[in-house]
Parts: structure tokens; C-alpha cells; sequence
């Protein structure tokens, strides 16, 4: 499994470039592997923006045949899925710490 983080902000001041930057990770090819881990526990800050580029990664991996998973969400993450009701419709493991 090829594993990515995102540090710091995930908000409309960020989204655009973290877009960019997570569009690559999908588009890596290393090994045969079809699996995908994105690493949220560094996550600081989290809004709307932020919640519509993890939708839209998950999305774009499915359409390029890639499984896409994310992991250790941190506080700021899961505030935002609860708020939106989004927790379920990722269908990743949550632990609570």
C-alpha cells in the first residue's frame, strides 16, 4: 500500500494546492499495488474546502480503478464529517483515541 499525509491547514486557503499535490499521489505508479493510504492525523484545520477535496479524491481514485483510504483522522477532520454527516459515506475505519 502506498501511503501519503497531508500536514497543517486543509481549508480554502490550501485546497487548490493540496489538490494538486494529493491528483499526483493517485497518479503514482509505483509497483502494482492498487491501494491508496491518506494519513489525516496532521491535520490542524479542516473546513468545507477541505471536506470537497477529500470527496474528490476519493471520487478520482475509484474512476482511475485505485481504492483510496483514509486513515488516523484527527480531531479537526472528524469534526467536519460529523458536522456534515460524511463519517459513513467514506466507508474508512474511524478509531477514536
Amino acid at each position: 500500500m502506498i501511503s501519503q499525509s497531508i500536514e497543517g491547514e486543509l481549508t480554502i486557503y490550501t485546497a487548490a494546492t493540496e489538490k494538486q499535490r494529493l491528483i499526483q499521489f493517485l497518479d503514482s505508479e509505483v509497483g502494482s499495488d492498487r491501494e491508496l493510504e491518506l494519513n489525516l492525523s496532521q491535520v490542524s484545520e479542516m473546513d468545507t474546502a477541505g471536506l470537497q477535496v477529500l470527496i474528490l479524491m476519493k471520487n478520482e481514485a475509484r474512476r482511475r480503478g485505485k481504492i483510496l483510504h483514509y486513515v488516523m483522522h484527527s480531531k479537526a477532520v472528524l469534526d467536519i464529517l460529523e458536522i456534515s454527516n460524511m463519517t459513513a459515506h467514506f466507508g474508512d475505519q474511524i478509531i477514536l483515541t
